[in-house]
């Protein structure tokens, strides 16, 4: 990197650390998504949190916070923000009041339809220097990196 006076900042020994190099992906992975999806206002946490749902209709709320490593009060805060936007509901679960399962509102399958499309664009950008065998490995090596992953 160039400074205003014309020399180059050392990183010293950031750019050998896998945090540094993972940090530097995540943001340019959170920039290309953003783009991707900008007229929707939808995050890659909110975009995981509607896949789940629509993989797993009637999910309750506490299952989902697992499935997508948030905790309890930000699975409700991010539920209730879809659920204004018409994009999730939230329904009784018979016999357990205080359990509620989630499902996709039809606007919210119409959306993640739309947003499939775009990440899928997304991810072949991202994708575009790598070989499938090269995807297929880097997806496999950030998972063991992860003691969250899956």
């Amino acid at each position: 990197m160039k400074r205003a006076t014309g020399t180059t900042i050392d990183h010293g020994l950031l750019p050998q650390l896998l945090g540094y190099q993972l940090r530097l992906t995540q943001l340019a992975v959170f920039k290309d998504f953003s783009d991707s999806v900008s007229d929707t206002d939808i995050t890659p946490s909110l975009f995981a949190v509607l896949v789940v749902i629509n993989a797993n209709p009637g999910l309750k709320q506490t299952e989902l916070a697992k499935a997508v490593h948030l905790d309890r009060s930000t699975v409700v805060s991010t539920i209730d923000k879809l659920e204004r936007r018409k994009l999730v509901q939230r329904k009784r679960v018979a016999g357990d009041r205080r359990t509620n399962a989630l499902l996709l509102t039809d606007a919210g399958s119409t959306l993640l339809a739309q947003l499939t499309v775009e990440v899928s664009e997304h991810e072949r950008r991202l994708a575009a220097q790598l070989t499938q065998t090269e995807r297929e490995t880097l997806i496999q090596l950030l998972s063991k990196v992860s003691p969250i992953s899956g």
